[in-house]
């Protein structure tokens, strides 16, 4: 059985006022009302005025203003689809990436769109949902375009490495699969060569059409607690000498979700997202959610 155990704070989902929403929004709605919890809409408008206006508290309340005109037909939508579910609006008046990452401390999961544009916020299509990405405190996922598989199909994918398994994404990824009654397809990629041993010459490599099978076998032993533990889930394995991002993006053809670790090995936690990470939010064929490490890693 999957561990259930999680933070059962809201989600919370950024809006633009700009076409396509509405997409963003519903499948945030569909993740708290899987979640049992509220939706909280976020609109954040950047203020005009130079510092020192006298026209601050009126510009303030336009942008108020035109932040629940965006918020509230969005509203809407949610509650044709689903009645039951509260939604709370939440406008902010500053940085859209600043206001999602202060909610992401409280929040179970952040949901934002692969790209935005006009009024949240004026900035490179994209920086929003890379800043947020990068340095949420919850998961975060990135809602993209996907072509609709048949209706009941679902399959959800996690990346891993299996020198390095983070039971945190194990663990988001096993409760996503069992939310949607999907299988869980487990993905490795390397195109490292590993050491085998010592030769008279130096180290010795393992050759490479050896990897695959080698990782393969490392990958099912440390998949062997997570399939007793979770026998009702129908966990699989792709293993391929292969660059890991390449593998992920072939491997979301089709997928429901796409699910990574937020940050590589290189320790600059915060202040970096992992290559892989980063490479995959940019170029995956599915909604990908990037899993923060708990904050005692931090």
């Amino acid at each position: 059985m999957v561990d259930d155990r999680h933070t059962a704070g809201p989600v919370v989902v950024g809006v633009v006022e700009a076409q396509g929403q509405e997409q963003v929004v519903l499948r945030a709605a569909e993740e708290a009302a899987r979640a049992g919890t509220v939706l909280r809409v976020v609109h954040a408008a950047e203020r005009a005025s130079p510092a020192g206006s006298t026209e601050a508290g009126a510009d303030g309340e336009a942008h108020a203003d035109r932040a629940e005109r965006v918020i509230a037909p969005l509203a809407e939508a949610v509650h044709r689809r689903f009645p039951d579910l509260a939604v709370e609006p939440d406008v902010v008046s500053g940085s859209p990436a600043s206001a999602l990452v202060d909610r992401s401390a409280e929040a179970s999961l952040i949901v934002v769109g692969h790209r935005g544009t006009g009024g949240f916020p004026r900035l490179p299509l994209g920086s929003v949902s890379l800043q947020v990405a990068t340095h949420s405190r919850c998961p975060v996922l990135v809602v993209r375009p996907r072509r609709r598989t048949e209706p009941g199909v679902e399959r959800v994918v996690v990346g891993v490495d299996v020198d390095d398994m983070q039971p945190h994404v194990m663990e988001f990824a096993l409760r996503a699969a069992a939310a949607r009654g999907a299988p869980l397809e487990v993905v490795h990629g390397s195109t490292r060569p590993d050491l085998l041993g010592t030769g008279p010459t130096g180290p010795l490599l393992v050759g490479h059409e050896k990897r695959p099978s080698v990782a393969k076998d490392l990958l099912e032993e440390r998949l062997g607690p997570y399939r007793s533990r979770c026998d009702d889930l129908d966990i699989r394995t792709r293993v391929e000498r292969s660059r890991p991002a390449h593998l992920l993006v072939d491997s979301s053809r089709d997928a429901t979700l796409l699910v990574v670790g937020s940050h590589g090995r290189t320790g600059l936690r915060r202040l970096m997202l992992g290559s892989v990470s980063g490479e995959v939010l940019h170029t995956a064929r599915c909604p990908v959610v990037v899993v923060p490490p708990p904050e005692a890693e931090e």
